[in-house]
């Protein structure tokens, strides 16, 4: 076998986060973080085999039905990080409440995560995901909840890994580039394939990505823009796991829109593990990523502050050239949007 198929100096994960971090801690936290993802690509891949399909019989935190492999993704995520010794606190979409790293393993990350995201497809063998945001405990403090109810400025580490055909790793750290880590199966390792990911500058492939079939819940602007699409040219394409969903988006670009309606006035995805941190890449990626009309006002995903740790949101994510046909049917509409 040619030495030509091996590199000798594979850049992995946590050689990248050393280098652009110095912080022991921070490397622990993302082999952690990227150990569970590995167990859960495992299980996800493995799924029928082993019997992980179907409802586990229980409710999450947020009122969805679980699945096997909801439950399984969250264990795997829990053990990884409790076990790691530097985080001291954890909130699961799958917990109803956070999670209090007890104080012989504590440490100063706070992080929240949605351990299987899109699991109502895992039966159908569509993509699923993980989202995880990451804080650090405010000076003084345990370690509670309310270290985690800050907005996308204090956060300071976000990402996503995306399970389908690969397994990769997106994330971005507070005020830096966003970049995707592969998973080679051969070395079980996450090597750094897609450096410096930015969101195409014209705005992409004419592509809206929304579930249709609330439309009747909408606003008129929502409805009024996603007519335009329909009128120019763009193709739908909605696969209903936010991560597919989003990987997408950011690759292809585009625009990805779950705004707050009539049926859901608080929006439907949760703000500490999907809102914020897809906010956070997505804006360090080159686009934007607006609140549409929420709660009487136009503003930004990022700078929403949970008011407890399941907290609901509406999201808008793409580049300008589609952000800007829906901002302009809000003025149209009589209101004030910020200018992007």
């Amino acid at each position: 076998m040619s030495s030509e198929m091996f590199d000798a100096d594979a850049k992995t994960l946590n050689r990248f986060v050393m280098k652009q971090s110095h912080d022991h801690d921070l490397v622990i936290l993302m082999n952690a973080i990227g150990t569970s993802c590995k167990l859960i690509a495992a299980a996800v891949q493995r799924a029928g085999i082993a019997s992980l399909y179907g409802l586990a019989g229980e409710m999450n935190s947020t009122g969805d039905d679980q699945k096997k492999l909801d439950v399984l993704a969250d264990d795997m995520m829990i053990n990884a990080l409790v076990n790691s010794g530097v985080c001291g606190v954890l909130v699961s979409e799958e917990k109803e409440e956070p999670i209090i790293v007890p104080p012989g393993r504590s440490g100063k990350f706070c992080v929240a995560f949605d351990p299987l995201d899109g699991s109502s497809n895992i039966d159908c063998n569509v993509s699923v995901g993980t989202i995880f945001s990451v804080y650090e405990k405010k000076p003084g403090s345990d370690g509670t909840a309310d270290d985690l109810l800050r907005s996308g400025a204090d956060c300071i580490c976000a990402g996503y890994v995306a399970y389908s055909s690969a397994v990769e790793m997106v994330f971005t750290f507070k005020g830096g580039k966003v970049h995707g880590f592969c998973l080679d199966p051969t070395i079980g390792e996450f090597i750094h394939t897609r450096p410096e990911m930015l969101f195409p500058q014209d705005g992409g492939k004419k592509i809206y990505s929304a579930n249709e079939g609330n439309s009747k819940h909408w606003d008129e602007p929502i409805k009024n823009t996603v007519e335009h699409f329909k009128g120019n040219g763009y193709a739908a394409r909605y696969v209903g796991s936010m991560v597919a969903d989003i990987h997408r988006t950011i690759l292809y670009g585009g625009i990805y829109l779950y705004p707050a309606d009539n049926k859901s006035p608080k929006g439907k995805l949760r703000l500490l593990y999907e809102g914020i941190p897809m906010a956070m890449i997505i804006e360090q990626a080159g686009g934007i990523a607006s609140t549409g009309l929420f709660q009487g006002k136009i503003g930004k995903v990022s700078e929403l502050v949970p008011d407890e740790i399941h907290a609901k949101c509406p999201i808008i994510m793409g580049g300008k050239r589609d952000v800007q046909v829906l901002m302009d049917e809000y003025t149209a509409a009589g209101l004030s949007p910020p200018p992007l």
